[in-house]
């Protein structure tokens, strides 16, 4: 299977995703004192993944 460009913005988003939610949760479960900072990383990846995600079929 040849990726095109719809392929890797799908794959991009859902890795941005992932890994959003992944420090999301690493901040407020494992790291209570830096969680602020965790969760607004976590935001900007979830939301460039949302932007991505977006972009599919229009790029």
């Amino acid at each position: 299977m040849a990726l095109n460009k719809n392929g890797i913005f799908g794959i991009a988003s859902f890795i941005l995703t992932i890994l959003g939610i992944a420090l999301v949760l690493l901040g407020v479960l494992k790291y209570t004192e830096y969680a602020i900072g965790f969760s607004v990383a976590g935001v900007g990846f979830i939301s460039i993944g949302w932007a991505f995600n977006a972009l599919k079929g229009r790029v």
